[in-house]
């Protein structure tokens, strides 16, 4: 698998992987992520007009995801736990999504971005017990919650060195 930053042309297929991340999600019980229209292709076109839209090959695209700099404006506040390291910069995974019958593209995602920085943040909801799994899997220890600008909830991850 190749890991690639997305590019404007992708922007059809990516959102075909994404709503097919949604039938996944869907189909495990996650009935309440990524509803009303997230990810838009607004918010996609916004990921790569800033350089953070990044997406993986197997042949076609069958990932996408976004790695954007740190800080995280959700993150300044974290309950009922802490961050393992608040002090140093990090990067921040958001909207990782594949095909289903990709396989790999998370592991490919994590070997990226950990290449890139070893301290890295991510959270999801949860009803997303599938990507709880793939992140404590891939090292990554539970930190607690965090609220979203719409004030959902989030679990937060962080691993670093």
């Amino acid at each position: 698998m190749k890991v690639r930053p997305a590019n404007n042309a992708d922007i059809p297929r990516i959102m075909t992987v994404l709503e097919a991340a949604k039938g996944i999600m869907r189909a495990s019980g996650n009935m309440n992520q990524w509803v009303g229209g997230y990810p838009s292709e607004s918010v996609v076109r916004d990921d790569i007009a800033k350089g953070n839209g990044y997406v993986v090959e197997d042949g076609p695209v069958v990932g996408y995801f976004a790695f954007i700099a740190s800080p995280e404006p959700t993150y300044a506040k974290i309950y009922e736990g802490e961050w393992l390291d608040d002090l140093r910069p990090y990067h921040v995974i958001h909207r990782i999504g594949s095909t289903p019958d990709s396989h790999g593209v998370f592991a490919a995602i994590m070997d990226y971005c950990f290449a890139q920085d070893p301290n890295i943040r991510i959270d999801t909801h949860r009803d997303n017990l599938i990507m709880q799994h793939n992140i404590l899997r891939h090292g990554f220890s539970y930190c607690g919650i965090i609220f979203l600008e719409s004030g959902d909830e989030r679990l937060a991850y962080q691993r670093c060195p």
